[in-house]
């Protein structure tokens, strides 16, 4: 006789039963390969265990020991699992959106330099603060729990289809806008495409100070630099870099 079943034998878990059962003659058991957990092993277990009489069990007739052992496996086993499905299609998920503007920490604001398409960080006064870039601020949940705090965000220029994105030129990570005709494709970004370039890593060190950290080059921020360079653009820096400044005030508009 052929007792087949729709469990699967996961190896390399972090936790197993270990089980032996002779079966009486002309029995046969089956265990197809499907993606269903432990708990069906366990089944699996109490039928054998039962259609056997109990002889030949290593683990014994107590069946609330039985059953004790199989739940654990099963919750660690079952934890593994949305673990690694969780990796498998990890992506950063967009969760919502707000307007805001920067401002370096020597007060100079982020400026739209409209004929080369690259932002500059000066100081605007009185009737020219109309020129400072508006951006709307999009927050993504992270697709695996991170020890920090950082919070995955993308920046676009308001009223435009451009974002800023972190791409390498001639080797080094460099600060790009770049124009997305459709803004779908950052509702949900695999965190292994090429699209993690929009992302950037918002950790706040202050009230309403933050750093802007590439998520797709870690230890590239977003820096501006000396007061006095009014040409230099908006780039990326590592830390610590002299002369660049890489904490911001990102002051909320609604």
């Amino acid at each position: 006789m052929e007792f087949e079943s729709n469990c699967s034998l996961m190896k390399n878990t972090s936790a197993s039963v270990a089980w032996s059962s002779k079966l009486p003659q002309g029995l046969d058991v089956e265990i197809s390969h499907h993606p269903i957990t432990l708990r069906c092993v366990a089944n699996l277990i109490i039928v054998m265990e039962r259609l056997n009489g109990g002889k030949g069990f290593a683990l014994g007739r107590d069946e609330s020991l039985l059953n004790f052992l199989l739940e654990s496996a099963v919750e660690v086993l079952e934890l593994e699992s949305e673990r690694t499905e969780a990796s498998s299609r990890a992506a950063f998920s967009s969760k919502g959106e707000y307007e805001c503007s920067v401002t370096d920490s020597e007060n100079k604001c982020w400026v739209l330099n409209e004929g080369s398409m690259e932002l500059h960080a000066m100081m605007l006064q009185g009737g020219s603060s109309y020129h400072k870039v508006h951006l709307n601020l999009s927050t993504y949940i992270t697709p695996v729990p991170s020890e920090t705090k950082a919070r995955p965000v993308a920046l676009g220029i308001k009223g435009s289809n451009l974002y800023l994105s972190c791409i390498t030129s001639e080797g080094t990570p460099t600060l790009h806008l770049e124009e997305v005709a459709d803004k779908e494709q950052l509702k949900s970004i695999n965190h292994e495409s090429d699209m993690v370039r929009f992302l950037f890593y918002k950790q706040d060190t202050g009230v309403d100070i933050s750093t802007l950290e590439s998520a797709h080059y870690r230890n590239w921020f977003i820096s501006t630099a000396l007061q006095q360079d009014n040409t230099k653009m908006v780039n990326m820096c590592q830390s610590a870099t002299p002369n660049r400044f890489t904490t911001f005030t990102v002051q909320r508009h609604n």
